[in-house]
């Protein structure tokens, strides 16, 4: 997979030419199921990777077949929530994601044809949600190619080290580095992360 994104990103950058070649193949791929997706990054929130698969897998309990769907999450009490392990706070944001999907202020069956900016815009407007966790989403649920997560801590400790930089590049100075990256930022961002030996940024804390 991601064929010609290595290609590219190996001609453009000697740098990350030699990150590929250390961790080979790419291992992006599309995820299944928007909505439960957004639910355990909401879950996920401020918590250690194995504490979040464990209210994850509670939560999913919840559903026939592990499924949340935004009828069900709406259906479900306060004692519902507790009872998997859920605060208060982060039961208002599932169901506040619920809602939004409900009514259709997250048209679901639209989210594949609209641009990056677009789904940020309007998943950010669900409670609980900010654009570093849409970034999440688009990489590894949604499979876009050219996403850049400019705040997030591993990519730019990752770049501070493998461009031997004295401080953590800004936003600004990481968007200006990554320019010749495009169309491919995500890749590059997923070899960047696994040079330091992380985890998939999915699969630790959301913020």
């Amino acid at each position: 997979m991601h064929t010609d994104a290595i290609r590219a990103l190996k001609r453009c950058d000697p740098t990350l030419a030699r990150i590929i070649r250390r961790v080979g193949s790419c291992r992006l791929k599309p995820g299944r199921g928007y909505f439960a997706a957004l639910c355990e990054a909401i879950i996920s929130q401020q918590l250690s990777t194995k504490v979040a698969a464990v209210l994850c897998d509670r939560f999913r309990g919840l559903f026939p077949r592990k499924a949340p769907t935004p009828a069900a999450v709406l259906a479900l009490s306060d004692a519902d929530m507790r009872g998997v392990g859920l605060s208060r706070q982060k039961s208002a944001y599932l169901r506040d994601l619920a809602r939004h999907f409900a009514d259709g202020q997250v048209p679901s069956r639209r989210l594949g044809r609209m641009t990056d900016d677009e789904i940020i815009a309007v998943l950010t407007r669900v409670k609980g949600i900010g654009v570093w966790t849409v970034q999440m989403f688009l990489i590894f649920v949604m499979d876009r190619p050219d996403v850049l997560p400019v705040a997030d801590l591993g990519l730019r400790k990752a770049v501070q080290q493998h461009y031997r930089l004295v401080d953590l590049p800004t936003a600004e100075a990481l968007t200006a580095l990554a320019e010749p990256w495009r169309p491919y930022r995500s890749v590059a961002t997923w070899y960047l992360w696994q040079s330091l030996n992380n985890q998939p940024l999915k699969k630790r804390r959301s913020r």
